[in-house]
């Protein structure tokens, strides 16, 4: 009995195998999934309004006196 088993090509090591190997794999996929939903792109906020007018602030594009009066728009 225990020794058909042998005979069917793969034996019980050839399915350890197998399965380890389903293992490890099932396992990494698991890690690089975790690793990329914690500091992956996905991770990133929306930009909000403000986050934006503070951008074109910086970059020049409008000045202290208009910047000022639609940051005030936005918060009020």
């Amino acid at each position: 009995m225990w020794g058909s088993m042998g005979n069917c090509g793969w034996g019980w090591g050839g399915m350890m195998g197998v399965g380890m190997l389903l293992f490890w794999g099932l396992l990494i996929v698991v890690i690089v999934l975790l690793i990329r939903a914690t500091w992956g792109p996905g991770r990133d906020r929306e930009k909000t309004a403000l986050d934006l007018l503070k951008e074109r602030y910086a970059r020049g594009e409008i000045e202290r006196d208009e910047f000022e009066q639609k940051k005030r728009d936005l918060e009020g």
